[in-house]
């Protein structure tokens, strides 16, 4: 059978089209998109509308056993901070096989999701008490072990981590694990590279964590460094999220952090801002200008009580953003792209709040333009299907009660703001090969099984 899929609904970048046939090669890359076509023998048909797969731009693997952990008030001002103790905590009992088992639960559960691709900003590199491994490329080797497993597309972030705070303060005993200095994070990109070279379903970038934590040398240092090594590797990094960190980007350098950023470095397209949540208009007007991708990760961010990100603005200027499962207390496309939009109405109080003249199918307008900005942040050809990048597609099920009698213009509304227990997606093609069937992976329970067991060590340690 040829590599191809018949579909009666699909979604392409130009918008819906009818009788659309999909090729791709070897490779999993679309090689034709044709529409008002005649399905061809021997050809599989999908059973409903067919959409891009997202990219999701911010994941801790790890953090995804602590989900559900740590909604208990232990400090009267509990916040951001306090909740980092704990993740600490929790990062000091994690070994290579339960970091594996953890990874390849989430990728699991961000498929069934319809995420087709993740950025994975990972910073537990060493072991515990910062005790270097044999293999200074274990724990990433590790995810992308449990991404090639599962099937998901992987950009691979190894994090810059040296300080604990701004001003190049020493870093705290509990931070061990993270730390390193910009050659050996340039090192392990080049034994990575060796170990699992790069493809079509597998990326490399860097991600400074923060400007609190990564000195200004340094910073100018890796981006130089990594320009030369991997010329248009993307760069992450946090910045913004609290107020508390603005203040002290202030005190220490008289500029905001995402003034800063843009003041000293060469920001471009490259360059993903994740929790870029607190901006002045002048920044938010910069960031837009500077093509970079804002990284929204509105679950977190509202787990965490970190803020709301001014999205009327920034997508009033055309600015780029994606979204991001980060901590995952939610693993859903649909939880981020919906709870973004709904943290504007409650501001603003108003409806549709995202939309624009423009762009009046607010659904549509959200889905498109986190697709294009996540497939950005990834550095990977996969922005929706079209020839030249990757099949990365979900198959929505015609039969489900959010769905049913819908034109193809409703059918986005129906799986972001209809929201009953089930989802529609039905199933989900990465790199042209069917990962989740009938809404299930092949080894599904395994993986779970597998993750409970960790989960089971982690709990009792």
């Amino acid at each position: 059978m040829k590599h191809a899929l018949f579909a009666e609904t699909a979604l392409l970048p130009s918008g819906w089209a009818s009788n659309v046939l999909l090729e791709w090669d070897s490779q999993g890359v679309l090689t034709n998109t044709t529409i008002h076509s005649t399905k061809p023998a021997n050809v599989a048909v999908a059973e409903g509308a067919v959409i891009p797969g997202m990219p999701n731009l911010h994941s801790h693997a790890f953090q995804r056993a602590m989900a559900g952990l740590t909604e208990y008030l232990g400090d009267p001002q509990d916040s951001f901070w306090s909740w980092r103790k704990l993740m600490y905590q929790f990062a000091q009992k994690i070994d290579p096989d339960t970091f594996e088992a953890i990874a390849k639960q989430l990728y699991t559960e961000m498929l069934k999701a319809g995420y087709t691709s993740v950025c994975e900003f990972h910073y537990v590199h060493h072991d515990v008490g910062g005790k270097p491994y044999a293999n200074p490329a274990e724990l990433s080797a590790r995810l992308v072990k449990a991404a090639t497993e599962v099937g998901i597309g992987l950009t691979l972030l190894p994090v810059l981590y040296q300080h604990s705070g701004f001003g190049e303060k020493a870093p705290l005993t509990e931070q061990a694990r993270f730390i390193n200095d910009p050659d050996w994070i340039l090192n392990l990109l080049t034994a990575l590279q060796q170990q699992h070279p790069i493809h079509a379903g597998l990326n490399y970038g860097v991600a400074p964590h923060s400007l609190r934590a990564v000195g200004p040398k340094a910073l100018a240092y890796m981006q130089a460094n990594l320009h030369q090594q991997l010329p248009t590797a993307p760069i992450h990094i946090h910045i913004a999220e609290q107020t508390k960190e603005v203040d002290d980007c202030v005190a220490l350098t008289g500029q905001r952090p995402v003034e800063w950023l843009l003041d000293h470095l060469p920001v471009d397209e490259r360059w993903c801002l994740v929790h870029a949540t607190h901006l002045t208009p002048a920044e938010t007007t910069a960031l837009a200008q500077s093509n970079a991708v804002a990284g929204i990760c509105a679950t977190t961010e509202a787990n965490l009580g970190d803020g709301i990100y001014d999205g009327v603005n920034y997508l009033q200027m055309n600015g780029r953003w994606g979204i991001g499962s980060d901590s995952h207390i939610s693993v859903s496309m649909v939880d981020e792209l919906r709870l973004f939009e709904y943290s504007q109405r409650l501001r603003d109080r108003r409806r549709n709040a995202l939309a624009t003249s423009a762009h009046p199918n607010l659904a549509e307008h959200l889905f498109q333009s986190a697709l294009g900005g996540g497939a950005q942040a990834t550095g990977r050809k996969v922005n929706g299907l079209q020839v030249g990048h990757r099949a990365d597609l979900l198959v929505l099920d015609a039969s489900h009660v959010n769905l049913a009698h819908k034109p193809a213009s409703q059918l986005l509304a129906g799986l972001i703001f209809c929201q009953h227990n089930t989802t529609p997606i039905k199933d989900v093609m990465v790199g042209g090969r069917f990962v989740i069937k009938d809404q299930q992976h092949a080894s599904e329970t395994a993986t779970s099984d597998t993750y409970k067991a960790a989960l089971k060590t982690l709990l009792e340690a």
